[in-house]
């Protein structure tokens, strides 16, 4: 049975310095996409040696702490036979698994999205333990446009994200709490500032209510930043400023870390972002990452699916990696990215 302590263990490791969360959780659907985008067919077995060439990259395990696996990941297993939960713990990465059945649409809110899953959530919890997971993850999307956010959405998300985050504590997985704010649209940052900050006095709030131990969670947040559309964009230091500043009114200390999304940010922009927030330092959670795209996009771009690439696509891989692992610390610059490491 896991204990209090368990859960406190596993948090601290999610964000331990110098290493952040590989998000590896993308629904068929979302992976086809991609893989459509490189011309690769989006068959099981396609997918599973995608999967494992990056989680059998060389020193990966130094900078990843974590992985976010989806449901079909986390019953697959190695060339090798090793099923993916115990690569990743050899490696020195907690398996994690994303337990939410998608955003859909809300009734009575026009645009508006509410995510799902929490029917049979316990029951499901309870699988993935027994399959190795040690967190998981639920993610809520709130979009800012003319008229919303509602206050009838960012409160149902709010709610259903306690929800699920109790559920997993129940259950002995460790809540990865993730109300993104959308970078879709034309608004700027200030709007964005003023949105992130409603949206996450909301969470805590219903954090609270549902009993939800925040030693034994991570926040998932967005950064505060300018719509991707918008004609004016905040630069680095006031990207960095401004979401410190929104997460020092609203998140609580108990909280052991925030790892953040890149949200369709720019490989390097994502990392910069990140970086810049830690040279400011004096925040009393760690501060890392939980990127999918803006860690996997070179990968997956230099794989093509052709088993000749991998160990290019491992370099890459393992070079952002190492990129976002400095930011952790504050100690990132653009002249790495000159200098990839080898896997």
């Amino acid at each position: 049975m896991t204990t209090d302590n368990d859960l406190a263990s596993v948090a601290k490791a999610m964000v331990a310095p110098g290493k952040g969360i590989l998000a590896a959780d993308e629904s068929t659907g979302t992976i086809e996409k991609r893989f459509k985008s490189i011309g690769v067919e989006c068959t099981e077995e396609n997918r599973r040696a995608y999967r494992d060439m990056l989680f059998t990259t060389k020193g990966v395990g130094d900078f990843i702490s974590g992985v976010i696996l989806y449901d079909e990941t986390l019953r697959q297993k190695s060339a090798d036979g090793t099923p993916f939960a115990a690569l990743l713990t050899k490696i020195g990465s907690l398996p994690g698994i994303k337990v939410d059945t998608g955003a859909k649409d809300m009734a009575l809110c026009p645009g508006e999205k509410i995510t799902e899953g929490l029917d049979g959530l316990a029951k499901r919890c309870d699988e993935y333990v027994k399959l190795g997971a040690k967190f998981a993850k639920w993610r809520a999307v709130i979009t800012i446009g003319e008229g919303t956010p509602s206050d009838a959405c960012i409160v149902a998300n709010a709610h259903a994200l306690a929800r699920y985050a109790a559920i997993c504590q129940a259950a002995g997985l460790v809540p990865i709490v993730e109300p993104e704010v959308l970078m879709d649209g034309g608004h700027t940052i200030d709007r964005c500032e003023q949105v992130t900050e409603r949206t996450l006095r909301e969470t805590f709030a219903a954090l609270a209510s549902q009993r939800v131990a925040l030693e034994h969670m991570v926040l998932k947040p967005s950064m505060v930043i300018s719509g991707k559309d918008c004609a004016k964009q905040a630069g680095v230091q006031e990207v960095a400023a401004r979401t410190l500043r929104t997460l020092k009114r609203t998140v609580p200390a108990a909280v052991p870390g925030i790892a953040f999304l890149s949200g369709g940010q720019s490989d390097e922009l994502a990392t910069a972002h990140l970086d810049a927030m830690n040279k400011i330092g004096g925040a009393p959670w760690a501060l890392t990452f939980s990127y999918g795209r803006a860690l996997q996009h070179p990968s997956l771009t230099s794989w093509k699916g052709s088993a000749a690439n991998v160990p290019v696509a491992q370099r890459a891989l393992h070079h952002r990696a190492r990129m976002n692992g400095l930011a952790t610390r504050g100690q990132y610059r653009v002249e790495l990215e000159k200098e990839p490491a080898n896997a």
